[in-house]
């Protein structure tokens, strides 16, 4: 079957990038088969609805899926949907709502939702009705460079997870906290799976691993300052997170007993963070050698750095190599990059 993501437009490369990593964690098969702003759709060979019911529960910067039904010049949509079997996929109640994508499309939105509802409405037993609240099918039809794709919604990204975990919503809150998306994010590219083991040496309030327990992974936590150790554990509580593991430590100096799957950290930086008095640089350096004798061989580690460190010179001297990278620019003096790496 064919599915089509819309992404978030928040940024370039992340929502892709976290796509191919969840669907690569979940083994969930797929061919490329457009992608463009804010939207992408991928041929799945064998479909499997709870395999992608796990790929949708974990995305952060992706807002909706469906399954592809009709793909169409704009103009021949609604010729086409007179032909379409509705009865097939419309149960007990419906709702179709339009988004355009672009500003080509000329098509008035609203008439041509009520058009198609008229359509499918037809089509259906006389017990089906429109639910515009809470519909057992909803039709998305998206129109963009022309074409209008339209589909059955298999799943949608809840907005309001990610509202709720913000920082400053939690027990325990510290400025400079990480967004709940970007690590919701920043987990997913380190394909970490349910029952793994994810290590943040720099876990500050928690809000990383907060989200990597929300996917199931068995978190561990550390952190040099034992106000940001019993913050941490009082939200990891707060939601409902009990595999957890958080103790005070310096990153620089830490030993675990095993080695851990995955590694997701945003280390201090600048005037609000606590660095001990320690230079960035050599806070990074030093703890990234501690840190590549704690890694399985195959495991990932995503880091979240200011764009002024050089990250090739604090690698230096590690095993550590940049497989991916991405620049989210937080405002005019401040550019954060989120780096993948893996062992060489």
């Amino acid at each position: 079957m064919e599915i089509a993501l819309l992404l978030s437009k928040e940024h370039s490369t992340l929502p892709r990038a976290e796509v191919d990593a969840v669907m690569d964690c979940e083994g969930v098969k797929y061919h490329l088969k457009m992608e463009q702003e804010g939207l992408l759709i991928l041929d799945i060979p064998h479909k499997n609805p709870e395999d992608l019911e796990r790929v949708i529960e974990r995305l952060s910067y992706t807002h909706e899926v469906f399954q592809i039904l009709l793909q169409v010049d704009e103009n021949d949509l609604l010729t086409e949907a007179e032909k379409y079997p509705w009865d097939e996929i419309v149960s007990s109640s419906y709702a179709v709502r339009v988004k355009k994508m672009d500003k080509k499309s000329k098509l008035n939105t609203s008439k041509l939702e009520w058009d198609l509802g008229g359509i499918i409405k037809s089509r259906v037993s006389d017990q089906v009705r429109v639910n515009l609240e809470n519909p057992s099918t909803f039709l998305r039809v998206v129109l963009k460079d022309g074409q209008a794709i339209a589909g059955n919604q298999i799943g949608k990204i809840s907005k309001k997870h990610f509202f709720n975990l913000k920082p400053h919503k939690r027990p325990f809150f510290y400025p400079g906290s990480m967004s709940p998306k970007l690590a919701r994010c920043m987990v997913n590219l380190t394909r970490i799976k349910k029952g793994q083991a994810l290590l943040d040496p720099f876990c500050g309030t928690g809000g990383i691993l907060i989200e990597a327990g929300m996917v199931g992974a068995r978190v561990i936590g550390t952190d040099i300052d034992y106000k940001m150790v019993n913050g941490t554990k009082k939200n990891l509580e707060h939601c409902g997170i009990s595999n957890y593991q958080v103790f005070q430590e310096d990153a620089r100096k830490l030993e675990l007993p095993h080695k851990v799957d995955a590694i997701v950290t945003d280390p201090p930086y600048g005037i609000s963070a606590s660095t001990r008095g320690e230079k960035s640089h050599d806070l990074y350096h030093q703890a990234m050698k501690s840190l590549q004798g704690l890694i399985k061989e195959d495991g990932l580690l995503c880091l979240a750095t200011p764009h002024y460190l050089d990250l090739d010179e604090i690698l230096a001297g590690t095993k550590f190599k940049i497989i991916e990278q991405h620049h989210i620019r937080m405002h005019k003096s401040l550019t954060r990059v989120i780096s993948l790496l893996s062992l060489v």
